[in-house]
């Protein structure tokens, strides 16, 4: 009984690890129609992580050159300072 538990724990924690691995690759993927503008966004309202932080809402300060956030498709170079990544 013990191991027909074990397997049935090992497979549900299986297919949850599954759903987040799926969902995570779509945030990488990025967002149709939109591009990553770097060095416009201010203060803890960048949408992801950078090399100083992991998470979205983590900027220090308004401007910082690695931090971005998902404009729309060719609104990046209208704003200054706004590099595409």
């Amino acid at each position: 009984m013990s191991n027909a538990k074990n397997v049935t724990k090992s497979a549900i924690i299986g297919m949850i690890t599954m759903g987040v691995m799926a969902a995570s690759s779509d945030v990488f993927a990025g967002k149709p129609g939109f591009e990553k503008c770097q060095g416009v966004a201010k203060a803890g309202m960048n949408d992801c992580g950078t090399s100083k932080h992991s998470c979205a809402g983590q900027a220090a300060k308004d401007g910082e050159a690695e931090e971005w956030v998902y404009v729309p498709e060719g609104t990046c170079s209208k704003i200054v300072n706004g590099k595409v990544k």
